[in-house]
């Protein structure tokens, strides 16, 4: 079997699952209580903070757990939008997002909030120049991936960073569940970024667990409330195991990031050297610092993306449609319809995504599937 769907999720690795494990066993106390066991347990529970943090250059407090991605884009735009209506009801993000910041920006649409989708370029890419006219006195939020799930496309943050200098009461979220470990880490915890989101199952960790980046001192409303845990701001018993085991996989991730990387980018390259000069194949993404070095997208042109899936699963080779979040859905890829990519195209769509389990030597095994594939290919296109 070759896995190369890792944007839809990864595998939890051993070291992680024995972590999960051995915390379910035998830390098993709640860290919100008094006794010896909730001692032991909440004991954990920063430590696992304090690594997290540590990793990425942040204060402890500021690192507060979710239960993955989706939580943690709602939570900063809605908390945003709640803790900010005073100041003002206008909010800005991409038309490149994934469906957690879309489906939240048109949620409080319809609670008289405004927003302003920025539109992409050819390769995915948002004009700063339209970001700057695109801010209003009543903006309180600019969110931003720094990877999109679909094509790889790295969003200028730096760039986005620099304009929002000049307005130090916007909120500045980075959604960044596609580009942790991925060598761009200065990018995503820029000097002006407010809220950092994370998701661990696309990291070796457990699925159901994140964690988000707030600045000290920036505010947003809990969606959870109850027992009062994580500051007052996300209610819910912790889920300990899960915790600790992500605070391991981050290490292990950030662990000769720049090695993994590289060979990510090898693996990326044999792939879209080898599938680019056939006819009927149109590619999304390219090889070069603006894209990530693991996402790969390209279509056949007249073979729909599932039918190339199924192919290749059916040689013991599984990768996807350009996101998982709408691969059963059959819809075409939000993000090639914004860069007007022509329905048809579209949805032939495939996307291959890599991690550092992945090696060269299943990259020449997927090219020569494609090779024997592609006269199928060609008959179904015609």
């Amino acid at each position: 079997m070759i896995y190369f769907d890792n944007s839809a999720t990864t595998q939890a690795a051993p070291e992680v699952v024995s972590t999960y494990d051995t915390v379910s066993q035998r830390i098993w106390g709640n860290p919100s209580s008094l006794h010896q066991f909730g001692e032991q347990a909440f004991n954990l529970l920063e430590q696992s903070r304090k690594q997290i943090a540590d990793l990425l250059g942040a204060s402890q407090s500021e690192i507060l757990f979710t239960s993955g991605g989706t939580e943690g884009d709602n939570w900063v735009v809605k908390g945003t939008a709640i803790e900010k209506r005073e100041f003002g009801n206008h909010l800005i993000t991409t038309a490149v997002e994934h469906p957690a910041i879309h489906n939240s920006m048109e949620q409080l649409k319809q609670l008289g909030f405004e927003v302003t989708y920025l539109p992409v370029d050819e390769h995915g890419r948002i004009s700063i120049e339209d970001l700057k006219q695109a801010i209003r006195p009543t903006t309180i939020l600019v969110s931003v991936m720094a990877v999109n799930n679909e094509i790889g496309t790295i969003q200028p943050l730096k760039e986005v960073a620099e304009v929002l200098k000049d307005h130090p009461k916007i909120h500045f979220h980075i959604d960044a569940v596609q580009g942790i470990g991925k060598g761009i880490q200065d990018l995503i915890m820029n000097d002006r970024v407010d809220f950092v989101t994370f998701s661990g199952h696309k990291f070796h960790a457990p699925r159901g667990i994140g964690f988000i980046y707030a600045r000290r001192g920036r505010k947003i409303a809990p969606l959870l409330t109850g027992g009062g845990q994580e500051r007052n701001l996300r209610s819910g018993t912790e889920n300990l195991p899960a915790i600790a085991a992500m605070a391991k996989a981050l290490r292990l991730l950030l662990t000769d990031e720049q090695q993994k990387v590289a060979l990510q980018a090898q693996i990326k390259e044999r792939i879209f050297n080898h599938v680019k000069d056939f006819p009927l194949v149109t590619t999304f993404s390219e090889v070069n610092d603006g894209f990530a070095p693991h996402i790969l997208c390209f279509a056949i042109q007249g073979v729909r993306g599932e039918t190339i899936v199924h192919a290749f699963e059916e040689q013991g080779i599984y990768i996807s449609t350009t996101s998982a979040c709408s691969s059963k859905k059959h819809l075409a890829s939000s993000t090639l319809t914004a860069m007007q990519v022509p329905e048809d195209v579209s949805t032939s769509a495939i996307r291959i995504s890599l991690d550092d389990h992945n090696t060269l030597a299943e990259a020449d095994q997927f090219n020569q599937v494609f090779d024997q594939l592609y006269d199928k290919f060609k008959v179904l296109s015609a």
